[in-house]
């Protein structure tokens, strides 16, 4: 079924806030709509707003025909409690709500087999389940599963999953999906490079509308036709046709005009403010000094008063016709200056020459193993650790890192390594019902009050951030919060595990940038492309089935 999603002048917001109005957008079978802006711009509200799980504020949506089953993949993992994978898929496909709705349908027309509408909705039931893939899931969900390497038991519980596997079965409940739409947040977290291609495949092979949210700067180049952004610096929505690299440029040249155009008008009205203050000061002193003469030597000629009169009438008339140009001047907003995130890495002395060293080291957990791992890291080294979900990369990150101990050969750290993860620093705040002010202040005792929300408000957190719970903040500020806490610490051995994770595209950009002046030891890892290309490294370790190699340059 092909299905058309509408909206008109729709507002979204947060109780009495609206963080934006005036949408309008058509997303027709085919298109692809990226929505990007920064964090807590309403990107994720809109989402739910257009799935109709949210009314917005002002406006409407409308969805055609009325029928079309729409999806909607979230962003954090939303698995209840005891669901299994398989349980998941059902539930992710639509397929398990259309069962309880073929189930009742069923039960009805079984107590009521006389009535037209409990065969009508008996019909409707059926067709449902049909057309999302209800008869065939078990069949193709094992398929699915073993394409994308989650070679687990479909019966196992969520939420004992890693990460990266959890990322899977989302990926697994997307590609076996039968929606006549899409809305998409996030769907890149937390998947290496070949859930991205396989991601990237089904998005593109779609004839359907698609709305998503992402940070991956490389999924977006490969898949979105139509770029919607919510940009507070102009106070508005903006759509770019063309894609996302075609979007960057026509951003630019977009802010850039109107910067001009508000520069230009804000230099006319000064002009014309600064001309009618002159004439309006000449005009005074002209009568202040008439009036002085004539009163010293008691001016009696008609013509002289008769000039006077005239000239100051003439700078009357000059006053009034500066006064009709500014108020006929057209007022053109002033472009609000966006929040951009100042983020510098603050260094701490320097550590001994060997950072890190792992001699014949082997990890074993459950039925994975990791090893023997022989590596050495060295100061000033900059590692970026790729490989698959699952090969072992964030056990090596703990296992060079002190936190796990090897069952077989050696770790041992440098001297003097300040070691700063942003990883960690997540954890701290996913597990933390204290208010930020609070987990602030625990883990910056020496610094004052004033100096740590001055700290927190260089990273976007502010006003009501301050005071809720870490852990009731989005993914977003929680990234924020960790790199916040990584600024205030000097550190000289970086150890980034998915750091752009949630993170803002401008957010991305400026961790970039500061990593890039960082000249530290850096672990870095990472299944962001651009990030990849864009950040400075000296070497890379490839992790692929608990096997540590060194990858040369160029390969």
């Amino acid at each position: 079924m092909s299905a058309t999603i509408q909206a008109r002048d729709v507002a979204v917001g947060h109780g009495a806030t609206t963080l934006f109005s005036g949408l309008d957008l058509v997303v027709a079978p085919g298109d692809v709509v990226g929505l990007v802006g920064p964090n807590g711009a309403g990107k994720s509200t809109l989402l739910h707003v257009l799935a109709g799980r949210r009314t917005p504020q002002t406006g409407q949506v409308i969805v055609s025909p009325r029928t079309a089953h729409l999806g909607l993949l979230t962003q954090e993992p939303d698995s209840p409690a005891g669901e299994t994978i398989r349980q998941s898929l059902g539930r992710r496909t639509g397929v398990t709500g259309a069962q309880g709705a073929l189930d009742a349908a069923a039960h009805g027309l079984a107590e009521r087999p006389e009535e037209e509408a409990s065969g009508t909705a008996y019909s409707q039931a059926l067709e449902t389940w049909l057309t999302l893939g209800g008869a065939d899931l078990d069949e193709r969900a094992e398929e699915v599963a073993a394409r994308l390497g989650l070679v687990v038991d479909l019966d196992r519980e969520v939420r004992s999953l890693s990460g990266g596997q959890a990322a899977r079965v989302g990926l697994a409940g997307l590609l076996l999906s039968r929606y006549d739409g899409y809305l998409l947040d996030e769907p890149t977290n937390d998947l290496d490079v070949a859930g991205l291609d396989l991601l990237e495949e089904f998005v593109q092979g779609l004839d359907a509308p698609v709305v998503l949210v992402s940070h991956d700067r490389a999924f977006l180049s490969a898949t979105v036709t139509t770029v919607v952004e919510i940009d507070r610096s102009l106070q508005r929505v903006l759509a770019y046709g063309g894609g996302y690299d075609a979007y960057l440029e026509e951003r630019s040249i977009t802010r850039r005009h109107a910067r001009e155009a508000y520069e230009e008008y804000a230099a006319r009205r000064r002009s014309l403010e600064s001309r009618a203050r002159m004439q309006r000061a000449w005009m005074d002193k002209g009568v202040r000094a008439a009036n002085t003469k004539l009163a010293r030597r008691k001016e009696k000629d008609k013509n002289v008063r008769f000039h006077q009169q005239a000239t100051s009438e003439k700078q009357a008339a000059k006053a009034r016709q500066t006064q009709r140009m500014l108020e006929r001047l057209e007022e053109v907003e002033e472009p609000r200056k966006e929040w951009v995130l100042q983020f510098s890495i603050a260094r701490a002395p320097r550590s001994g020459d060997v950072v890190a060293v792992s001699r014949a080291a082997v990890v074993r957990r459950g039925g994975f193993t990791l090893g023997p791992v022989d590596v050495q890291l060295d100061l000033g080294d900059r590692v970026a650790i790729t490989g698959p979900n699952g090969a072992g990369k964030t056990t090596l990150l703990a296992l060079l890192m002190g936190r796990l101990a090897p069952d077989e050969g050696s770790v041992s750290a440098g001297s003097r390594v300040v070691v700063g993860e942003v990883d960690q620093a997540r954890d701290l705040l996913d597990r933390q019902d204290a208010p930020l002010a609070r987990v602030f202040a625990l883990e910056l005792p020496e610094w004052t009050d004033a100096d740590r929300r001055t700290l927190l408000a260089k990273f976007g957190l502010v006003g009501d951030h301050v005071g809720r719970p870490a852990s009731s903040l989005s993914p977003g500020e929680r990234t924020r919060a960790a790199l916040a806490l990584l600024q205030a610490r000097g550190v000289n051995l970086l150890v980034l595990d998915e750091p752009t994770n949630h993170l803002d595209l401008p957010a991305i950009e400026q961790l970039e940038q500061a990593l890039e002046a960082f000249d530290g030891t850096l672990l870095l890892v990472t299944h962001d492309r651009r990030m990849l290309e864009t950040v400075r490294l000296t070497r890379r370790w490839e992790v692929d089935g608990g096997r540590v190699t060194e990858v040369l340059p160029g390969t």
